[in-house]
């Protein structure tokens, strides 16, 4: 849970900056952008949940 409070931290640091010198945020400026990114992470975690019943 550590890691995952660092992360957002981190994120929130970034946009912060980002927004303070006028640049564009490095990540998808829509929910849907990062429902997207959200589904690839699922995707990959589902497929490496799956897999070892196969290959067994």
């Amino acid at each position: 849970m550590q890691e995952v409070f660092l992360a957002l931290l981190a994120g929130l640091v970034v946009g912060f900056l980002f927004a303070l010198i006028k640049l564009p945020i490095p990540a998808p400026p829509a929910l849907s952008g990062v429902m997207g990114i959200v589904g690839i992470f699922i995707g990959y975690k589902l497929y490496q949940w799956i897999m070892p019943f196969f290959q067994s």
